[in-house]
C-alpha cells in the first residue's frame, strides 16, 4: 500500500496588511505641453505640477491618476481646488499642503494638473 501525501490548499490571509500601492498607472489623457514663464504656465490654463517653477502657489484643478491613487492623494490633502505651494522640484517634487511638507515623485506630480495663482506681489 502506497502512502499518499495530503495536499493542504493554500489560503490567502484573512486580514489586509494595510499597504497601499501608490504606483502610477499610465494615463490616457493627453496633457498639452506648457512653457514656464516666471512660474506661470503659458498657453493652457492647467499644467502638470512637475512643470511648475519652485516657489509658485498653485490650485489643483484635476487629478489624472488611477482612481485608487486619486483617493489616496485626496486623503493626503491634495484634492481638487486645494491651494499648495511648490517648494522644490528637483529629483522629487516637494510641496506645502496646509502646514505640512509632502514629497512626491516626478511621475506622480505629472498626474496632478494645477493652475498657477498670481503671486501676492503681482496682485
Amino acid at each position: 500500500m502506497r502512502k499518499q501525501k495530503m495536499q493542504i490548499p493554500r489560503q490567502e490571509p484573512a486580514c489586509d496588511d494595510g499597504r497601499i500601492n501608490l504606483s502610477c498607472l499610465p494615463v490616457n489623457k493627453k496633457v498639452t505641453g506648457c512653457k514656464i514663464v516666471e512660474g506661470v504656465c503659458a498657453g493652457p490654463v492647467v499644467c502638470p505640477l512637475s512643470r511648475v517653477k519652485a516657489g509658485t502657489t498653485v490650485c489643483i484643478k484635476e487629478l489624472a491618476a488611477a482612481p485608487e491613487v486619486q483617493d489616496r492623494l485626496r486623503e493626503l490633502g491634495l484634492g481638487e481646488e486645494q491651494r499648495i505651494k511648490l517648494l522644490s522640484s528637483e529629483a522629487n517634487v516637494i510641496c506645502q499642503v496646509c502646514n505640512a511638507r509632502l514629497a512626491l515623485s516626478e511621475k506622480l506630480a505629472k498626474t496632478i494638473l494645477v493652475e498657477p495663482l498670481p503671486s501676492p506681489a503681482a496682485a
